[in-house]
Parts: C-alpha cells; structure tokens; sequence
C-alpha cells in the first residue's frame, strides 16, 4: 500500500464543527487536505477551522443548511469560487430525536430524515455534478449499525441511516464509470458529547456487547475516511464498512 495523501485535494465535510466530523476534517488536513467545514453553528465550524489552519492548511467554515438545495448550491459555489474544484465529500452531518415509536412526533421523524437522509441526497446530487466534470472523487456517508440492526427508541434514526445505506449503493452504481467512489462508514458506540449523554446503564449494557472490550474513538472513524478518501482505495465502491468493534457480526 502507497502512502497515504491527500495534497492538493479539496475536501468538504458536513457537520464538521465539532465531534466525529471535526476529527475527521482534522485528520484529513494532517495528510494534506484543504478543507471546508459546513456547519449550522458557524462559531463552532471557525474555531475548528482556526486549529486546521494552525496544521498548515487551508480552510473554509460555511454556515449551511444540508435539507436546503438552495444552500447547498451557494455553498458549492463558493467551494468552487475558491478552490475551482471539489474532490472529496464526506456527508457527516446528522442529528438524533430519540422516542418510542407510539410517542414519536411526527415533527421529529420528518427533522431526523431531513438532516440524516435528505441533507445526504441533497449534498450528493450537487456535488456529484462537479465530481462528473473532473471525472474524479470520492464520497463517503457516514451511517450507523443502527442503520442495519435497529434500536428501540430509534425508529426514525434507523430509517434514516439505512437509507443513507441504500442511497450509498444506488449512487456508486450510477457514478462508477466517471471514476467517482462512494461509500458508507456504519460506526458503533463511539465516544462523542452524544453518546456521553446515555445513561450510565445504557453505556454499561453496550459495552458488554462489544467484543473488543472498549468504545471506538472519533479517530477511528476518521482512519477509515482518510482510507477511503485516498488513492488508496480506487477500486472500492459501493461498499458499507462498520466499525463497532465487532459488535455486530
């Protein structure tokens, strides 16, 4: 296996304020990436920005809004006003809204699918026009073993990443012939301020489901990103790859 680089690419990463998308928009910078951060929170997306810029890169923090088309289109456009191309995309931006199916809002399933599932599609479509072009990207979804096992309390949330699953595959079907990749991370229980929110007996009884012994970290989604991001890995697509710890078998 080469060397793994990404210099001179362009990389956009959603929900990169903070959390899994910041670690993985700062791994990506370490190994040569400029980066745009998207985010709602645009405070957040410039302090991480700042600390990418302190790598020696590049970066852009955006405020946008992933279930808006018309967002997403200002947002690549500024990309490409800047960069004049976009190579990598990694749709991370998602949100939970917790509750058994009999007290599930209706406002609260269409909010979790908006984000999770809408905002990848949107984000994709758009982005894929400018990968077509260059004849060149990569595209990595991030689910959740949520996504292929289902949770109780997690109606919504499963439907959304599962079809962040089923889209991985169409698209990687329609997009292989102009040498785009795109795949899909399912990570497990992995430390962030979302999961440590869990009660204690929650966090307990996940643990004593996974194999390895320990919760998985946001850098160890964010090795994997780097993987497929990379011309390391030119002949994968339409891949979902899950790391859990060997959680789900």
């Amino acid at each position: 296996m080469c060397e793994v680089t990404l210099e001179g690419k362009v990389a956009l990463v959603t929900g990169g304020a903070r959390g899994i998308g910041k670690e993985i928009a700062l791994v990506l910078a370490k190994e040569g990436a400029n980066i745009v951060l998207c985010d709602v929170n645009l405070e957040e997306a410039e302090q991480t920005a700042g600390q990418i810029k302190d790598l020696g890169r590049e970066c852009l923090a955006l405020k946008a809004d992933v279930t808006d088309s018309k967002s997403v289109e200002d947002m690549v456009d500024k990309i490409l006003d800047k960069y004049k191309k976009l190579d990598i995309l990694i749709n991370n931006a998602g949100i939970t809204k917790d509750n058994l199916i009999l007290r599930m809002s209706e406002e609260d399933w269409d909010k979790v699918i908006a984000v999770n599932l809408k905002g990848t599609f949107l984000c994709t479509k758009i982005v894929s026009k400018v990968m077509l072009k260059q004849r060149f990207g990569k595209i990595v979804n991030l689910a959740s073993i949520i996504g292929i096992m289902g949770n109780a309390g997690q109606a919504n949330y499963a439907a959304s990443k599962g079809g962040v699953i089923a889209l991985t595959k169409s698209v990687a079907k329609e997009l292989a012939p102009r040498g785009v990749c795109v795949n899909a991370i399912a990570p497990g229980f992995i430390r962030t301020e979302m999961t440590a929110k869990l009660p204690e007996d929650v966090q307990k009884r996940m643990l004593s489901a996974i194999p390895l012994g320990r919760f998985g970290e946001p850098k160890d989604v964010a090795d994997l990103v780097l993987f497929l991001s990379s011309e390391n890995s030119l002949y994968i697509t339409g891949q979902v790859i899950q790391i859990d710890g060997g959680m789900l078998m």
